[in-house]
């Protein structure tokens, strides 16, 4: 297989046209999944983009494909192989395309935590991992009870979990986990910060809690911050404010409305012509939002970028597809049957409250 090198020298015309020409080659045998946050030199060849959620519903019902192509970060791949048909074959274009917040929160760290709190309260405690977290805590959330969560249903899901139990150990994400519970209504003073460097997470009133949320954060999103808020107010007037809630509970607070990406994409696409947004996430979608959507004023907040995500790019789409048609796929995704099999487990949970339900015939 020729170096990613050999595939940067080609023209980006040259480079787009032997993309087309191998998915044309490989047709249905070939799915490609692309993020909303990827760049737009990849997104223009996916099958399906979406959320996390969408993409992890998508990998589930994929039923025909022999090769399914992520163009995400790697959790999302891992997700992808769990949820894949025997025979299936999953592939990310580079492997270094991680996620610092799923690097935030380590199995052996979450066990440690996990032996603190059910000393304290017992089996009446749920685990919750976000998306962005690493098989491993997947199985870990699927062999305790568990269930993983997007930013689309963490609501739901925390919901699922309260009426089972009396309490929540939320992780990677604090942001995520504390906008949720607030909008649910629990008072702050029984949402607590796990910090895994000390004991009892750093927390000497922890049997206060309901709602244990890991110090983890997304640093596209924690780059926002209230002054960001008032600076781009007093730049447009009557804008409106649409934000992640993997953004700090301050600028939640400050903004008109949040939610996830596909959110997000919603509310842009229900403003009226004439609407001014000032959009809070990753920015390749915020400028391909405004490019989509010429009839509307749509800005960032401020400039964000996943550095993560970029790394996924046409030249190493292209190195994966070649290698897929050579009968040698490279940086294939795998995860080991004993963690698939508990991981499934939780995202099975989670997926039988995220699907419509099917209507009487």
């Amino acid at each position: 297989m020729p170096s990613l090198e050999s595939f940067k020298r080609l023209s980006k015309e040259q480079a787009v046209a032997r993309v087309r020409e191998i998915k044309a080659e490989l047709g249905r045998d070939l799915v490609i999944l692309g993020h909303h946050y990827m760049g737009d030199d990849v997104i223009e060849f996916a099958d399906f983009r979406g959320d996390s959620l969408q993409l992890a519903q998508e990998a589930s019902r994929i039923a025909e494909a022999r090769y399914i192509v992520f163009c995400g970060v790697h959790f999302m791949a891992e997700t992808a192989d769990i949820l894949r048909q025997p025979g299936q074959v999953v592939v990310i274009p580079d492997k270094r395309a991680g996620c610092l917040l799923a690097d935030m929160a380590e199995t052996p760290e979450v066990r440690n935590a996990w032996k603190s709190l059910t000393g304290l309260w017992g089996n009446d405690i749920t685990p919750i991992t976000y998306v962005n977290s690493t098989a491993s805590l997947k199985a870990f959330c699927g062999r305790n009870n568990g269930i993983v969560c997007t930013s689309s249903n963490a609501a739901e899901v925390c919901r699922w979990a309260l009426q089972r139990t009396k309490h929540v150990l939320f992780f990677p994400d604090a942001n995520l986990g504390t906008n949720t519970a607030l909008s649910m209504g629990i008072p702050r003073q029984q949402i607590m910060t796990w910090d895994p460097s000390r004991p009892l997470g750093g927390n000497p009133d922890i049997d206060q809690a309901r709602f244990v949320v890991w110090r983890g954060f997304c640093y596209v999103h924690s780059h926002f911050t209230p002054e960001h808020v008032a600076a781009i107010r007093a730049k447009y007037e009557g804008i409106r404010i649409v934000v992640h809630p993997e953004c700090s509970p301050e600028v939640v607070a400050l903004s008109d409305a949040n939610g996830s990406t596909s959110y997000i994409i919603r509310a842009v696409e229900q403003a009226p012509a004439g609407a001014r947004l000032a959009i809070g996430t990753e920015c390749n979608l915020v400028y391909r939002l405004a490019a989509e959507h010429p009839d509307k004023l749509i800005v960032p907040l401020v400039d964000s970028y996943c550095v993560s995500m970029a790394r996924i790019n046409l030249y190493n789409l292209l190195r994966s597809l070649e290698s897929i048609v050579a009968g040698r796929p490279v940086e294939v995704v795998t995860v080991s049957d004993e963690i698939k099999a508990e991981a499934l487990i939780a995202l099975q949970n989670m997926l039988r409250l995220s699907m419509p339900p099917k209507s009487a015939s």
